[in-house]
């Protein structure tokens, strides 16, 4: 192999060993299912490994993989198959160290009772920080869909995790 080769490769995996487990976090946040997840993030960094050249130039390569991951499970989520769901949902959770975990497994629980676009739009938009014209190109729709979705999963966020949990053995209660 080249030189140019092996620069080309220690770039690359500089970038995966320093990124994955956040994108691991975004296609979770994105699919709601850690395995689903895991495959997606495989696809992704594969695709990204082919184009690693032009995206590592370009100075992008977080947001080729955002989309990638997007679409790929847009993709994914139209195969039959994949509609059905194991009785093991739900069962694990995502690692955020800026909440507690009993906040941050409700609210990885609401988010994924959310419509799927609403989901993605608040992923991208409110956990990503991207802007909406950003998130609109992201998701290949107009920056009002954007905004439309955005508020109306918040409001169900909102209506969701202000509801009172059941109480009970092991389970603290909520004062808010």
């Amino acid at each position: 192999m080249s030189r140019s080769g092996d620069d080309r490769d220690a770039a690359y995996v500089d970038y995966v060993a320093a990124r994955q487990a956040h994108l691991r976090r975004i296609a979770y946040a994105v699919c709601g299912d850690w395995h689903r997840a895991d495959d997606l993030l495989q696809t992704a960094l594969t695709k990204l490994y082919v184009a690693w050249p032009r995206v590592h130039r370009e100075g992008s390569p977080d947001a080729y993989v955002r989309r990638i991951i997007v679409r790929s499970q847009i993709d994914e989520s139209r195969r039959p198959w994949r509609r059905e769901r194991s009785g093991l949902d739900g069962h694990d959770r995502a690692v955020d160290p800026g909440l507690p975990v009993e906040e941050r497994s409700a609210l990885f629980e609401a988010l994924q009772q959310l419509p799927e676009m609403q989901r993605k739009v608040v992923v991208l938009r409110h956990w990503l920080g991207l802007s909406v014209e950003e998130t609109a190109g992201e998701l290949r729709i107009s920056g009002g869909t954007v905004k439309s979705h955005s508020s109306r999963a918040i409001s169900a966020l909102q209506a969701v995790l202000e509801e009172p949990r059941p109480t009970g053995p092991g389970r603290p209660r909520r004062t808010t």
